[in-house]
């Protein structure tokens, strides 16, 4: 113990969980520095192919490491380290400053850093994460063509909580699980690969705690609480003695959860509020299953697009959506039309660079300008439909006239592939998310047009909040339990019930536990979420009761802050 004082911070919660352990700062390694000099151009183009090679073959070995321990789509990770290594344009960069005659390493990192700040700047998650894959894997790169080793697993022989500036993807696939309880970064967010790696190990995390590099000190006894992202530094013998009970509690209850896979999911007085999934690739399915999902609640079809060299065709997309549509069934499949903007890169569609992405000419509004590709998806989705439960949804909509023409092109589109011979399902129905504040306010409007909404929380709540998600400094801006949150899915609700029309959420609000009895409250038909959350939150709300939720959303809708949002539910689970 120390005789410091006890001091809390706080950062974003990336991956639930209690851990006790004593803090260890990860300084990064300098992979630039060589006193090497530069070769001929042949001989350094020769240095980077070996590179190059290299790394792929230590990336395979982590990818089929981190197959075995977590599965397919969390080794699919690396998968996306790997294409960097045969990306075209950031190597024929590469090749082109060597043939300049500067060394291989100098124009890696200018090639590596040109694309990362492309990445960075787009304000986009998918990017974002992106760009830290990036930076991972060219760091690899120059260690190896500096005379160095790639990161291998550090050993500890005691508990310590990690704390860095960021985890690269392979820090985390790495990381030895005996002693290393849990792990702090000052930058990243929740939806970084390294929190989703912490979160399929079921380690606990925090992200974007700027001060914890300068605030925590080496050696220091620290709680880490990644459901709340609450550190406690240099706690007493009493807190210490607390974390440990909730950690073993934790542990017992973990152990007692997985019955909940094949229970319905309703609360204590019998009320059902269905539980889905949210999916990015098809190889992602058995997990859902595994865990009991409903159904897909939201299978994002962009990265269909994302993940290769070129659009994908007519029958590449049909293949795929047959196969999620076949693996679910009896299930519904909502696959959300493309989702893309400037922001992305995105081969085969040439997308001029926007001054605000978000704000741009994104999801439908992009679909409907592009109408060739935008009907291509239409025609694979009709096509794949006689195979399973399929539900169309339309991102990113803001008045009624986009909903009209999308339904005016499906309609078209469905009579040409009959004439064609192709058979379609009858009963497909058409949705749209909700994620712009001015859609939540027309929602009576839109509920005319439409078959069901699903309200997508993390966009909804940067946009109504005026606070990028991405900046940790307007993290307390970025609570979708904020009451004008709350407000925005009441009238969403009511409205789509007034129509008989129902209403799920596919953000990341439907994993957050405080979230959760709110949700339920304010009349949800379903939930999809991350399939690792999924056990828990259908354990959860089978100890709850639908009356009390519906008295304490009641409640919170006219509180005038997060914090006594916050408060309230804690109060009333007490």
């Amino acid at each position: 113990m120390t005789d410091a004082p006890s001091l809390s911070l706080s950062g974003l919660p990336a991956s639930p969980g209690i851990a006790v352990g004593h803090a260890v700062i990860l300084q990064p390694v300098n992979a630039t520095s060589s006193t090497r000099a530069t070769g001929t151009p042949k001989e350094e183009g020769a240095r980077l192919t070996e590179a190059l090679f290299q790394a792929a073959l230590d990336l395979r070995v982590i990818r089929n490491q981190t197959r075995e321990r977590l599965g397919a789509a969390k080794a699919e990770i690396f998968d996306v380290h790997l294409s960097f290594l045969s990306d075209p344009e950031l190597i024929a960069h590469a090749r082109a400053l060597i043939a300049e005659s500067r060394s291989a390493s100098d124009a890696l990192t200018e090639a590596g850093q040109a694309f990362i700040s492309i990445m960075e700047q787009s304000g986009d998650d998918t990017l974002i994460s992106r760009a830290t894959d990036l930076r991972d894997v060219t760091h690899r790169l120059q260690l190896l063509l500096n005379g160095g080793t790639a990161p291998t697993v550090r050993r500890f022989d005691s508990d310590v909580i990690l704390i860095a500036a960021d985890l690269t993807p392979s820090d985390t696939a790495q990381l030895d699980l005996a002693h290393v309880r849990g792990f702090i970064t000052s930058t990243g967010s929740v939806n970084s690969h390294s929190s989703i790696l912490a979160r399929a190990l079921r380690l606990p995390a925090i992200a974007c705690l700027p001060d914890a590099l300068t605030t925590i000190p080496n050696g220091a006894l620290v709680i880490l609480d990644g459901a709340t992202g609450t550190v406690t530094l240099n706690p007493g013998p009493d807190q210490v003695a607390a974390a440990s009970r909730q950690h073993i509690a934790q542990l017992a209850e973990e152990a007692g959860l997985a019955r909940f896979a094949q229970l319905p999911s309703r609360t204590a007085d019998g009320h059902t509020l269905a539980l889905a999934a949210n999916i990015g690739r098809l190889e992602e399915v058995p997990a859902a299953l595994a865990q009991g999902a409903e159904g897909i609640g939201l299978y994002r079809s962009e990265f269909s697009y994302l993940d290769r060299s070129a659009l994908p065709t007519e029958d590449e997309l049909f293949h795929l959506y047959r196969q999620a549509l076949a693996q679910l069934a009896p299930h519904p499949v909502i696959i959300r039309t493309l989702d893309i903007g400037g922001d992305k890169h995105v081969p085969g569609l040439d997308l001029p660079r926007e001054e605000n992405p978000f704000l741009g000419v994104r999801g439908l509004r992009l679909c409907l300008a592009k109408e060739d590709i935008f009907r291509t998806q239409l025609r694979a989705l009709l096509r794949a439909s006689p195979h399973g439960r399929l539900k169309i949804m339309l991102p990113m909509v803001a008045v009624v006239a986009e909903i009209r023409t999308a339904r005016q092109w499906l309609a078209e589109e469905r009579a040409r592939l009959g004439a064609a011979g192709h058979a379609v399902a009858p009963d497909i129905q058409l949705g749209i998310m909700i994620e712009i504040p001015a859609a939540a306010l027309m929602a009576d409007q839109l509920a005319r047009e439409v078959d069901f909404f699903s309200i997508g929380t993390n966009d909804l709540v940067q946009y109504t909040m005026a606070a990028d998600r991405m900046n940790g400094q307007l993290a307390h801006l970025q609570l979708a339990h904020h009451p004008a949150i709350l407000q925005l899915i009441k009238l969403t609700v009511d409205a789509a019930h007034r129509h008989g029309k129902w209403v799920g959420l596919c953000g990341e609000m439907g994993s957050d536990p405080l979230a959760l009895p709110l949700l339920d409250g304010l009349g949800l038909d379903e939930i999809s979420l991350h399939s690792a959350t999924l056990v828990r939150t259908r354990a959860a709300l089978s100890r709850m009761h639908h009356s009390d939720n519906v008295r304490l959303a009641a409640h919170c809708l006219a509180l005038g802050s997060a914090e006594e949002v916050a408060a309230a539910v804690v109060a009333a689970s007490a």
